[in-house]
C-alpha cells in the first residue's frame, strides 16, 4: 500500500511540473548562438542572434556633418519571434535627423 501511495505522489508531481513545450520560443532558456563585433576608430558593426529566435544586427559610421562636427550613423536590423509564433523584423536608421524605424508592423503616420 504504500508504495501505491510513493507511486501515486511522484505521478502527481511529475505531471504538475512544468513542461516545455515546441510550439512556441522559449524566451526564459534563450542562449546566443551567434555574437559578432568589430569596433574601430571610425565605427563598428556587430550581431548577435539567440536560440529563441532573436537577432540584432548593426553598423554605425562616423559621417562629419559640418566643420568639427562629426555624428554616428547607424544602420541595423533586429528580428524576434512573439509567445504566438508571429515574426517581426525592424529595419532601422540612426542619424542626425533622428530614428527611422520600419517595419510591417508598425504604423505609418
Amino acid at each position: 500500500m504504500k508504495s501505491i501511495i510513493v507511486f501515486v505522489a511522484i505521478f502527481a508531481i511529475a505531471i504538475g511540473a512544468p513542461q516545455h513545450h515546441h510550439d512556441y520560443h522559449d524566451y526564459e532558456h534563450a542562449e546566443i548562438v551567434r555574437y559578432e563585433s568589430d569596433v574601430r576608430p571610425d565605427g563598428y558593426k556587430f550581431g548577435f542572434e539567440t536560440s529563441d529566435g532573436t537577432k540584432h544586427d548593426a553598423e554605425g559610421q562616423l559621417k562629419n556633418i559640418e566643420k568639427d562636427h562629426d555624428a554616428l550613423v547607424v544602420h541595423g536590423s533586429y528580428s524576434f519571434v512573439d509567445k504566438e509564433g508571429h515574426h517581426f523584423t525592424v529595419n532601422y536608421v540612426a542619424d542626425e535627423y533622428g530614428y527611422q524605424a520600419e517595419g510591417s508592423h508598425i504604423p505609418h503616420a
